[in-house]
């Protein structure tokens, strides 16, 4: 499931069941030229064609990249948030760390409250993913542009988070991706199809932490399958 902004009513959207997706990665085709200088010929280099080898990308839920007792963590938040009411004053996060009115000098002291809180800043991952090909449904956050106002440099995320009800993302639910190439946003508001190669590294910035970084092969605007 990929959801929108938590603050609003979110943008629902369903992922099918995992399957193996074939994509056969675009022809890379690069031409050189020499100078042969003790003859004053020129004579051009052939002509070097790389394919990629085809790699076969298997959906993924992002529930795939964290632990089971976060994802359970964070299906169970403490009872104080149901009293906060959605988009009121109370439920806009601060620069500070989610607090409660029952934490006491910044200790928290409930099992359950403390489980939850550990797992929105958990960057713990699942080994067994590393280096995958997989294929997931994602949100662009941009971090860098070009020259051309192309996105380099982006974080993928399944929602939008930014109040108490529903926070930023854990960073185990964050990928951050360098794309030299470049891309055009059209709209934050708009989910991809990503496809890649994920990798258990952790990424820090002023923006968010990434508990995953991917080499990228395609990004595709989503469609219902």
């Amino acid at each position: 499931m990929l959801l929108l902004l938590g603050c609003g009513k979110p943008k629902e959207i369903q992922i099918v069941e995992s399957k193996n997706i074939n994509v056969i990665s675009k022809e890379i085709a690069q031409k050189t030229s020499a100078v042969t200088k003790f003859s004053g010929e020129v004579k051009p280099v052939e002509k070097l064609e790389k394919t990629l080898p085809a790699l076969t990308f298997m959906s993924a839920q992002w529930t795939d990249l964290m632990p089971k007792d976060d994802l359970d963590a964070l299906l169970n938040p403490p009872d104080y948030i149901d009293e906060i009411a959605e988009n009121s004053a109370e439920d806009q996060l601060n620069n500070a760390d989610l607090t409660n009115k029952e934490t006491n000098a910044g200790i928290i002291t409930d099992s359950k409250e403390n489980a939850y809180h550990q797992a929105l800043a958990s960057t713990r991952i699942i080994p067994a993913i590393n280096d995958a090909a997989i294929r997931l449904p994602a949100y662009i956050v941009p971090l860098e542009f070009d020259d051309a106002q192309r996105v380099t440099q982006f974080f993928l995320v399944p929602f939008f988070g930014a109040c108490i009800h529903l926070p930023p993302p854990p960073p185990n639910q964050t990928i951050f991706v360098n794309y030299p190439q470049g891309f055009t946003l059209e709209s934050l508001y708009d989910p991809y199809w990503v496809s890649g190669v994920i990798k258990t590294s952790l990424v820090e910035n002023d923006t968010a932490i990434a508990a995953y970084s991917m080499e990228v092969h395609a990004l595709d605007i989503y469609t219902d399958e």
